[in-house]
């Protein structure tokens, strides 16, 4: 590949004159891929991507702008109406996604590298969850030709009717930083299937795997401008993408107030919106639950992924006949995890995935303490000498949090998990449903009438029962209340980026559309 296509070039590091670049001797300058081009942005401007684990930048990032934005919109609305992609049967487009499986597995280590450096997920967990995106994509290749229409038995006689579903045109899908290839291959699978064309905008925190991921599908041989990826500020490329006339559909995935301003700006144009927010899901401790498997369950629920997971069970409920034996079994498992290196086979837990969130998380310590809440497991940042210079929270458990609490209420996004007592079904399923939020609960029982009452009263759009934080492409995942709305993976999820048309078709001559009267 000429380096006029090159996906980035290495360039001088202290050319770049930015802070904590200087000491490499060079740095990965990334380009924008708009309508099967490698580009630079129109600013002709970049801005680094920093490693949570050192504060050191090692890549730079394309500043992307309005322009760049328009320029992208047009090369996928173009590319919907190539005979390339548009007459492409639905197999066809199935076919093709099978390719990118194919081309992506060849590269899920090297992908896997490229994520952990650039947002911290420990390599640990990264590789595995790459590991089934192929999966992903061949479930929506096979699902491409099977969205059926129905001819409809009408009360209309002489007449023939039936549906179809169309494709909406120009997507654009927007990814947060915490698992930005996972979420953008739930987004672009079931949108590709179904037909559409694609603009994707991930983080301005982790940008880099998605702008490797243009690359899987330019070499798996994807038509020019189907799928594209511009990078930059939300409040700039991304309000710039949703604003545009041109984009039939958002998808997004994020805060609650990104949500909201993308809700009320798509409303203008009256564009479809699928929107997976924030939460605060809770975890229901009952008093005959298997403990080993709950404090199992709670901890992988909620630290595994450092509490970076809109599902992360952050609300820890525990019947008060338990809770302290509970909440000492927790502490015990947690004050032995390794922090460090998310690349060290060895790491239990990494470092939170930017500066800002690591501030807010700390606040959020600060702010629970004051409000008196009782720590009872770390309560700061992680002081372990390979820790130096990255951005990293120990494992935080507070006991003793009411409902009025911010630490209740709040999203952290971060290692800090906040216990409740209850003491009753129905206080449990109050202090469950006493949230904004609604995507996710998991219920601890071996009382199964319980558990499927429960699984009816709580307020959420996945329910696990022994169970917590599974995912499969076969299941819909989505939120209740303001966690959203519209359903990613599943059948459902295809169905989010069509359109149904129904046709009527007359078999009879049309009758005299003003008979001369009668005398």
């Amino acid at each position: 590949m000429s380096q006029n296509n090159a996906h980035y070039i290495d360039v001088d590091a202290a050319d770049l004159r930015t802070p904590g670049s200087a000491s490499a001797p060079s740095i990965r300058k990334y380009r924008n891929y708009i309508a099967g081009q490698w580009c630079d942005p129109l600013s002709d401007d970049w801005f680094g991507s920093v490693n949570p684990a050192d504060g050191k930048v090692w890549a730079h990032v394309p500043k992307g702008g309005a322009k760049d934005a328009a320029r992208a919109v047009q090369a996928a609305r173009s590319a919907f109406a190539s005979p390339a992609w548009r007459a492409l049967t639905a197999t066809a487009r199935g076919e093709l996604l099978y390719r990118v499986a194919a081309v992506f597995e060849s590269r899920i280590e090297e992908l896997a590298h490229i994520e952990t450096r650039d947002n911290g997920k420990r390599l640990a967990e990264v590789i595995p969850q790459l590991r089934y995106l192929p999966t992903y994509l061949r479930y929506f290749a096979g699902l491409a030709d099977k969205i059926e229409g129905a001819v409809i038995p009408v009360d209309v006689a002489g007449v023939f009717n039936f549906t179809r579903h169309e494709p909406l045109g120009v997507v654009v899908a927007i990814t947060p930083w915490n698992s930005p290839l996972m979420l953008a291959i739930w987004k672009l699978a079931p949108a590709l299937a179904a037909g559409n064309t694609v603009v994707l905008k991930p983080s301005e925190h982790a940008s880099i795997s998605s702008l490797e991921l243009a690359r899987v599908f330019e070499d798996a041989g994807m038509p020019p401008g189907v799928v594209n990826v511009v990078t930059g500020w939300g409040f700039d490329v991304g309000d710039a993408l949703v604003r545009h006339p041109d984009v039939a559909a958002i998808s997004f995935t994020g805060s609650e107030i990104g949500g909201q301003t993308i809700a009320a700006a798509a409303a203008v144009d009256v564009k479809r919106v699928t929107l997976e927010l924030g939460g605060k899901s809770p975890q229901l401790v009952f008093a005959d639950a298997n403990l080993d498997d709950a404090v199992n369950g709670v901890a992988s629920g909620m630290f595994s992924a450092l509490g970076q997971s809109c599902i992360a069970g952050s609300r820890l409920l525990v019947h008060a006949s338990i809770h302290d034996e509970f909440v000492e079994r927790l502490v015990a498992l947690m004050r032995n995890v390794r922090i460090g290196d998310p690349c060290d086979p060895a790491t239990q837990i990494g470092p939170v995935a930017t500066q800002a969130q690591y501030q807010k998380v700390l606040q959020f310590i600060d702010d629970a303490k004051s409000e008196g809440a009782r720590c009872v497991l770390g309560g700061g940042p992680a002081t372990e000498p390979r820790c130096q210079g990255g951005w990293f929270v120990e494992p935080t458990i507070f006991t003793d949090v009411k409902p009025q609490m911010t630490l209740f209420r709040e999203e952290v996004f971060g290692p800090v998990l906040a216990v409740s007592r209850f003491d009753d079904d129905a206080q449990a399923t109050l202090l469950a449903n006493d949230t904004r939020y609604g995507l996710a609960a998991g219920i601890w029982t071996q009382d199964m009438s319980r558990a499927f009452r429960l699984s009816e009263q709580i307020q959420a759009g996945t329910i696990y029962i022994n169970s917590y934080r599974h995912v499969s492409m076969m299941s819909p995942v989505g939120g209740f209340k303001h966690s959203g709305y519209g359903r990613e993976n599943g059948i459902e999820a295809i169905k989010e980026f069509q359109q149904v048309k129904s046709v009527w078709i007359g078999l009879q001559p049309v009758p005299n559309a003003f008979p001369a009267p009668a005398v």
